[in-house]
């Protein structure tokens, strides 16, 4: 069963940098293709990053590309977000997904599993 728990979120000011880390369980981790993807208040839930099964190919949305970076560490079976220069629009619960494609694009769909999210509030 696989779990994926995120963490790392939190209130921080406009310019500011978080980083989010999501926890992954129950399956090899290098075998699926992980991305980030976000819902902001009384709106659908949409991609933010996301890698290949390799590693080896990383794609972005266009609001996050430049200041968003998003990376692994295998052997701690762990997806990074680190977010930089931070705007009020990123205000968003964040969520972590597994896929068992190879990359898995921003489709939703293509995406098996899915973490509770973790709250990022980006101030004025």
């Amino acid at each position: 069963q696989v779990q994926l728990v995120e963490s790392g979120g939190g209130l921080v000011q406009a310019g500011g940098s978080l980083r989010l880390s999501c926890a992954a369980s129950g399956g090899t981790f290098s075998s699926y293709a992980m991305g980030w993807f976000r819902q902001a208040p009384g709106k659908e839930r949409s991609f933010v990053a996301g890698m290949s099964r390799s590693g080896l190919s990383t794609y972005y949305a266009d609001s996050v590309k430049g200041r968003f970076t998003i990376s692994r560490d295998s052997a701690k079976n762990t997806l990074y977000l680190q977010m930089n220069s931070l705007k009020t629009e990123d205000t968003a619960v964040y969520y972590c997904a597994q896929s068992q494609l190879y990359s898995a694009g921003s489709n939703r769909d293509n995406y098996n599993y899915w973490g509770q999210g973790t709250r990022v509030t980006v101030s004025s």
